[in-house]
């Protein structure tokens, strides 16, 4: 009886032992219990902005001014009737002149999202940086702005072994380098005689639209020439922070700006210089004494007053054809002969690097250029054999400040390797004119 009790609690024991077994086991089977998010993560389209729009809100549409087309032809082209064009060229002419809109210039037209593609925004660009927009999206308005331009910095040196513009273009810089170069030193260095060794260094900005868009050159911080073995150092610095002047000055603080610029077209050649005892064969050897500096350029070249000074005559006559005459003071003159076209009148007020005609053929002339004639104290002289007066040099209160500035320019400067190849000994019969055009 009682080993009968005994087995049987043995067997309640063993199926007690299985069903724990058996629900732990379930227990551990059962699926772990998903926990869901309480916001779902959107990730929004990445923003393409540009003339201060989403574009991703638009569809886009870019095109360039085509021969015959206006902005009323424009506009009926992206569905904007005749009423709508005219209210917008109403209410916006204080902004911007509809009619001036030039061929071959960029265009963007925003529409709406949506089966019409309505017109919504026209933006012109008249260049690179700056930028029109014409909204009438919901109220009619326009207005002009830039696209956000950056600044690199970058360093050049380089060797004259032909000229200035071959130097530059083999280092695969900018032309317009040797036109900005060609401005700071005008007064100092004559650009039209350079030599074979001459070597420069300069360190200046480019410009970049959007960060990526090449926009030219900004301007030249700093530079080094070195020319028939003379250092000649210019270093850009504002003189008047309110009214945002800047000149450039050498190592000691001097001005490198003359009272009289030695050219008055930039980037030029000299195809004739002042020469008294000048023969010409056309007149059978004769003398026929030349008291002028021809520079020759192409036809529309801007010619620039040399100094500041009063137009006294803005005339033609047969020999001179278009030609205008300055006084500069009571010791001197200058005269600018056959222009194309003159572009101040006798009274006048110029100053130093005022545009006062373009270079053409008309007169006594053989081929395009600009016969620059000289005066001091009436008598026509060789101006590049004068000792002309120097400009203000810095004053004082920023000397220091000046010469402080420049310390870091200089020793970067100084740091820019110029590779010098061999054979750069040159003799007189090696001298080269330098034809910068």
């Amino acid at each position: 009886m009682e080993q009968t009790r005994i087995s049987r609690m043995g067997r309640e024991c063993i199926i007690l032992f299985a069903l724990l077994a058996t629900f732990l086991g379930c227990k551990d089977d059962k699926p772990e219990p998903v926990i869901e998010d309480e916001f779902a993560a959107v990730i929004p389209p990445e923003e393409l902005k540009e003339f201060g729009f989403n574009l991703n809100d638009y569809v886009v549409k870019r095109d360039t001014i085509r021969k015959g087309e206006s902005f009323g032809v424009i506009m009926e082209r992206y569905k904007i009737g005749y009423p709508k064009i005219f209210q917008i060229a109403e209410q916006t002419k204080n902004d911007f002149d509809i009619r001036k809109l030039q061929l071959g210039k960029p265009y963007t037209v925003l529409c709406s999202k949506d089966s019409l593609q309505q017109a919504l925004t026209f933006i012109y660009q008249p260049n690179r940086e700056e930028y029109v927009v014409l909204n009438f999206k919901d109220s009619i308005h326009a207005f002009t702005s830039r696209k956000p331009i950056t600044y690199v910095e970058k360093e050049f040196g380089g060797v004259i072994n032909s000229d200035l513009s071959q130097t530059l273009s083999d280092g695969g810089k900018s032309l317009l380098l040797a036109y900005k170069m060609s401005d700071i030193y005008a007064w100092t260095i004559d650009f039209t005689r350079l030599q074979k060794g001459d070597h420069f260094k300069i360190i200046y900005t480019d410009k970049y639209i959007d960060d990526t868009i090449y926009a030219g050159i900004d301007k030249i911080k700093a530079a080094y020439f070195d020319h028939k073995s003379e250092p000649f150092y210019a270093f850009e610095f504002e003189t008047d922070s309110v009214k945002g002047l800047t000149d450039y000055f050498n190592e000691e603080a001097k001005n490198l700006r003359r009272a009289f610029l030695k050219a008055p077209v930039e980037y030029k050649r000299i195809s004739s210089r002042y020469n008294l005892k000048r023969r010409i064969a056309l007149y059978g050897n004769k003398i026929r004494p030349h008291k002028g500096t021809d520079f020759s350029a192409n036809i529309g070249t801007p010619i620039r007053s040399t100094a500041n000074g009063t137009v006294t005559k803005s005339a033609y006559t047969r020999g001179n054809g278009n030609y205008v005459k300055i006084r500069h003071n009571s010791a001197y003159e200058t005269q600018y002969l056959h222009m194309k076209k003159q572009n101040v009148k006798v009274g006048q007020y110029v100053k130093q690097g005022d545009v006062i005609g373009w270079v053409g053929m008309t007169g006594n002339t053989s081929g395009p250029h600009v016969c620059y004639r000289f005066w001091k104290n009436g008598k026509q002289v060789d101006p590049f054999k004068q000792k002309l007066p120097e400009a203000e040099p810095i004053s004082d209160s920023l000397k220091t400040r000046y010469l402080d500035f420049i310390k870091p320019l200089k020793t970067q400067l100084d740091a820019i390797q110029v590779k010098k190849s061999e054979g750069l000994e040159h003799t007189p019969e090696e001298d080269l004119i330098t034809q910068l055009d």
